[in-house]
Parts: structure tokens; sequence; C-alpha cells
């Protein structure tokens, strides 16, 4: 049987525990401490009633008459009682030098002898003292009668008057109970508050312990380094509450963005319009400067907004391999279509022998080699460098099956080892390929349906130049045709939009210029400049990056 171990109790309930005993600590030592001041107090201002009272009765002409006469007790005892009525103390005694009572409140100690000290009073110095005589413990005071002058041979008699330990007592009980009564009542007040407090703590740690919560500390941290996606988590002010080493990469920001708004990171448009959207964005596809992410956003309620956790997923590598995917399924498709047109040309070359006819069969054979010979022969020689030259005359072929006919240029040169390393063969694929796919679907259907491709060195730069005999770029849209999303098209199933903005990223991470105009006879055309060296950067990349910043 397994023994059920016990739950570590909450943070709240520690917390709820701890202030109880505090609150209780704080009031008994409050208690004490008053008990103990206000016995003092209440001793001193015994002493000080008694003490007056005393003195009174010793100034009383009446008193010292009194004394005088052969019974003085006869006059002294009703004046006594009365007076310790009035003062309210316990006792008064009257009683001659030798201390022999003339007063007293039980008459049967009217004429015994004094139960104190009298030392001092005989010698003219009043005092107070708590001793205990017939009525128990008592502070009382001791004062000389004199008769005359205040020499001590002047002494007629001694009066003392005095109250009880036991209602001193009583009157701190009183003062101690009005005081618990006050104490009582602070801690249930703070009981109160603290369980109210402690109650909304514990809704805010879900009732978990310290122990728990600092294990989930510990887990978050070392989830967030852990994991290679990008996230980030927003407050209901849109301001970064949390980001993790893969959202800082990938959004390309410093370490010290923790609590500014989205809006002052300096991110794309875009981007930013999709981290302040409230309503949610699942997998969209969003571009920065250097990579091309897939963004999702979810926001956080409880009751109220609270913020947005966002997700980022890094696709650029996978946006260049589908792009490349894309090129060796129209190379496929192009080979298949040449194999099936080869087959029908082998068919007739075979029928032309079997018939008779060598040389026409050889000269049919012939022709066609030649003319795929020259095709190639004119790319290499216009455009030496491997990669393009494998680009370009892939895209011929596709753009033949598409009923477009694809020309280089011939103001087109480009050697081979002219590229630096600091453009690599990727990005060129991305920019030329993507221009001419879009140069395609605008030529094709159009009468004489051309694309035109022009690529050489000048000043340093690399100049890429596809023009098409399409429709052509609305002037109004020269800068709109280059963002993520825009297409005259209507969108397939993968989306449209992309490429143009591929392009203008890889552009922009070289730090080179994009620009589209109206082509010579129609259509458009787009030109790339790329500077081939570190640093050389043209003055129509410095006017196309403002522009893009405007827009931003």
């Amino acid at each position: 049987m397994r023994i059920p171990v016990p739950r570590p109790r909450s943070l709240a309930a520690q917390l709820f525990a701890m202030q109880a005993v505090l609150i209780a600590v704080l009031v008994a030592g409050y208690a004490v401490f008053t008990y103990v001041s206000d016995r003092g107090q209440a001793e001193e201002a015994a002493g000080r009633q008694a003490m007056a009272v005393a003195q009174s009765i010793a100034d009383a002409p009446s008193v010292r008459e009194a004394i005088a006469t052969a019974d003085p007790t006869a006059e002294l005892q009703p004046y006594a009682l009365r007076v310790q009525h009035d003062a309210q103390v316990d006792f008064v005694t009257i009683m001659n030098p030798e201390g022999i009572r003339w007063t007293h409140p039980d008459k049967r100690q009217i004429g015994q002898h004094f139960r104190g000290h009298t030392e001092r009073a005989l010698r003219g110095e009043p005092f107070t003292e708590t001793y205990t005589g017939t009525l128990g413990p008592s502070v009382r005071a001791v004062v000389p009668i004199y008769d005359g002058g205040r020499d001590p041979k002047d002494i007629v008699g001694l009066v003392s008057a005095g109250i009880r330990v036991e209602e001193i007592s009583k009157r701190v009980q009183e003062q101690l109970t009005a005081l618990l009564g006050v104490a009582a009542g602070a801690l249930a007040l703070g009981a109160i508050g603290t369980y109210v407090i402690n109650a909304r703590l514990r809704r805010h740690t879900h009732g978990m312990n310290a122990a728990e919560l600092s294990r989930m500390h510990d887990y978050h941290q070392a989830a967030l380094h852990a994991v290679r996606e990008g996230l980030l988590m927003l407050d209901g002010q849109y301001r970064v509450a949390l980001i993790n080493d893969g959202g800082r990469e990938l959004l390309g920001v410093a370490d010290d963005v923790v609590g500014r708004s989205v809006a002052e990171l300096g991110l794309p448009a875009p981007l930013t319009g999709a981290l302040l959207a409230s309503e949610p964005r699942v997998d969209e596809v969003h571009l920065t400067a250097e990579r091309v992410l897939v963004v999702n956003t979810s926001p956080v309620s409880g009751g109220e907004r609270r913020g947005t956790v966002v997700t980022l997923r890094d696709v650029t590598e996978l946006q260049s391999l589908m792009g490349e995917l894309d090129s060796e399924r129209g190379f496929t498709q192009a080979l298949r279509s040449q194999a099936h047109e080869a087959a029908n040309r082998l068919h007739t070359v075979v029928s032309l022998i079997e018939l008779g006819r060598a040389e026409e069969a050889v000269e049919f054979a012939t022709a066609e080699l030649e003319l795929a010979q020259a095709l190639t022969d004119q790319v290499v020689a216009a455009v030496s460098e491997p990669v393009l030259a494998a680009l370009l005359l892939g895209k011929t072929a596709q753009a033949n099956e598409r009923g477009v006919e694809l020309v280089v240029s011939q103001e087109s040169r480009l050697d081979d080892g002219l590229l630096p390393d600091s453009l690599p063969a990727r990005d060129l694929v991305t920019i030329l390929g993507n221009l001419i796919d879009n140069a395609v679907d605008a030529a094709q259907g159009s009468v004489g349906a051309r694309v035109t491709v022009t690529a050489y060195a000048e000043d340093g730069e690399l100049v890429l130049r596809v023009s098409d005999t399409g429709t052509g770029v609305d002037p109004a849209h020269a800068e709109a045709v280059f963002q993520r999303g825009f297409s005259t098209k209507p969108a397939g199933p993968g989306g449209r939009g992309l490429g143009l903005a591929l392009v203008r990223q890889a552009v922009h991470r070289h730090r080179g210029a994009l620009s589209v105009t109206e082509a010579d006879g129609g259509g458009a055309a787009f030109e790339v400049r790329l500077p081939l060296s570190e640093g050389a950067v043209s003055e129509g990349a410095v006017a196309e990056r403002a522009v893009a910043g405007g827009e931003a």
C-alpha cells in the first residue's frame, strides 16, 4: 500500500501563517509591555493620590483642633470616613506621634498601633510606601500634623491615607481588558486582510508553493534557451515582455528590447502590423532584411487581454529549396517534353531511312542538333559563369514549353570567375530566377511573347536586366510590386506575391539597387545592380533604400 506523501503547503498558506504568527507575537508583546508599564504608572498615581489626601487632612485646622480635645476619635472618625469616601481611598488613619490610631475603617482597630513605618514622618518628611497592613498590601502616604511651626517637636500627630494594591490591580486589569479587546480586533482585522491578500496571491500563483514556482522558473528558463524557434511575448500594451535567443536572432534585434514597444523595434511594416494585430495570425509568411519567417500569434486572455504570444520559424532555407524544387520540376517537365519531341524526331529519322532517303534523314537530325548547340553556344558565350549559364539554359527550355521565347541579349557579357565570394550563387539564382519566372508569367499569351535577359559588369557592379512583352507595371505600383503578397494574378494554391519580395530581400542584403521601368516596345523591365566589391554601393541603391525607408 502506497502511503500518500503530504503536499507542501502553498506559498500563500505559508505567508498567511507567518503573518498571523507575527501579528499575534506583536500583540502579545505589546500587551505585556503595556501591563507592566500601566501597573507602575498606576502605583505612582495611587501614591500621589494618597499623598494629596493625607496632606490635605494634615493641613486642616479642624483636625488640629480635634487632636487637642480629650477624645480625638469622637470628631476625627466621622471626618476620616467622609474623606475616605469622597477621596476614593481605601483608608484614612489619624494617629498620635506614638502610632496609636484615633481613626480606622475598622472600629476594632482604633486604639491599636499603626502597622507601618513612621520614622521619616516624625522627622518632618512626608513619604509613600507599599506596606501590608490590616487591610492587606497597600500603597500609603504618611504625613506629619504640625501644631504651629514646622519643627519636628511641633508634631502633634500623623495621618496616613492609602489605596489597596488589589484595587490598583483591578484598575490595571480593566485597562488591560480594553487593550486585549483592541488587540483582538487588530488581530482579526489583520488576519482578514492577510487572508484576502493571500487568496489573491493563490489565484495568481494557481495555488503553487515556493518549490513548485522555483521548479517552474527553472524549466521556463531552460525551455527558452533550448527552443530553436523564436519566441516573443508581448504585454497588453504591445511591449516586449520576454524574448528568447532565437527570437533575437530571427528579428535581428539587440538584447535590451524588453520593455520596448513593438513599433520601436525597426521591423518591416507588414511584420509590425501582424504583431500589433488583435486577432490571431496563423502561418503568415513575412520578410525581414535577411530572412523569410513564418509568424503565428495567439492572444493571452484571462477575462481581459493580457498580451500576445508570438512564435517565429525561419523558412529562409526552405523557401530557397522550394524555389530550386520548382525550377527542378520545371526542368523535369521540359525534359519530359523534349524527350517526347525527341522520340517523334527519332521516329521521323528512322522512317526516312526506311524510305531510302538517308541524306534527308541525316540533314533532319543534324539540323536539330545544330539548333540546340547554337542556343547553348550563345548562352555560354554571353554568360560563362556556370551557375547563371545553367539557370538560363533551364529557364529557356521552360519558357519554350510555355510558348515564350527567352533570349540573352547581345549586350550580355559575364566571364567566369568575375563574381566575388561575397555574392553566392544561390542568391543570384534567387534574384535572376524569380525575375525570369515573373517575366514569363507576364509575357505568356501576349503577341510575340518574349523575355530578354541582359547580364554584364559595369563600373564595379553586376547588372541584371529582365524585360518582357507583357502588359507592363502601372507606375503607381512601381514600389508595391516588391512587397510581399502583391500580385495582379489570382492567388494559386501556394499563394502569390513572394517572388519579387524575395528578390528585393536578396538585393538589400547585398546593398544593391532594384528598379522597374517600362521596356522598349511595352512590357516591364526589371533591373538589379549589385556591387562586386565590399563597400561599393551604387547611387541607385542609396536612393532605392531611401524610398523603401519612407514606405516603412
